[in-house]
């Protein structure tokens, strides 16, 4: 539902208007900021789409908030931001995944709403059937700031396979335009195990928010005009047809 614009305000969360101060501040901090030049042209189409995407993970952020008051949910009042892997950031959405990396109140309603999340019976050896492909032979953990995976070192950049055969398990390298760490090596069918399960466990809880957070938004959110969802196809910059 949308409501109309009285005032410069961010949106309403249970009928109460949000100010519009810190969409303001974030997007001036964007356009201050490193990557200043890969922002769109100030006034064009994407410039508005974007401040939609922004007021849309502000809103999260302040849904989540308010929830975490709710239930008494305790968490750093300016907490370091967290990063998500790729594949996390992907099956929340990136207006979800900027919400989580960088509000503590996102996160522990995360914990909370999906504490008691476990996958389906069968599904983690379903997901191991499918995706236990390891090369024979050597094989590593290797840790990159994009995310985790198993290589043999052999097929690694030359430079990159000697630095971490020098370093310990756990200690960060760089070798030219890479950085990444090996983990200790454990046990195979232990490790193979324990991250399936991980894994499944940790996507069947991402699902398990993503539909909350749906619900939560289409109860207690009230969009304005010019900060509707970026994706809504009734508003004027969304040019995506298919």
């Amino acid at each position: 539902m949308t409501a109309p614009a009285e005032a410069p305000v961010l949106g309403l969360l249970d009928g109460r208007p949000l100010p519009r101060t810190e969409l303001d501040r974030r997007l001036a901090a964007l356009r201050e900021g490193p990557r200043s030049a890969a922002l769109p042209r100030p006034g064009s189409s994407e410039d508005r789409q974007l401040a939609r995407w922004v007021a849309q993970v502000l809103l999260t952020e302040a849904l989540c908030a308010a929830v975490a008051a709710e239930r008494g949910l305790g968490h750093p009042a300016d907490p370091a931001p967290a990063r998500l892997d790729q594949r996390a950031a992907v099956e929340f959405g990136s207006i979800t995944a900027a919400a989580y990396e960088g509000s503590a109140a996102v996160r522990a309603v995360y914990a909370a709403v999906t504490a008691q999340v476990a996958p389906a019976p069968g599904e983690v050896e379903r997901y191991r059937s499918l995706t236990d492909r390891r090369p024979p032979g050597t094989v590593w953990r290797v840790a990159t700031p994009e995310g985790e995976f198993e290589a043999d070192p052999e097929t690694l950049p030359a430079a990159l396979a000697d630095a971490l055969r020098q370093a310990a398990p756990g200690e960060w390298v760089t070798a030219g335009a890479w950085t990444a760490a090996r983990a200790a090596e454990p046990c195979a069918d232990t490790a193979a195990s324990s991250s399936a399960a991980g894994e499944v466990t940790a996507a069947a809880r991402r699902a398990a928010f993503v539909r909350w957070l749906d619900q939560a938004r289409a109860e207690r959110l009230t969009l304005v005009p010019g900060l509707e969802h970026p994706g809504d196809p009734a508003q004027p910059d969304n040019h995506h047809r298919h």
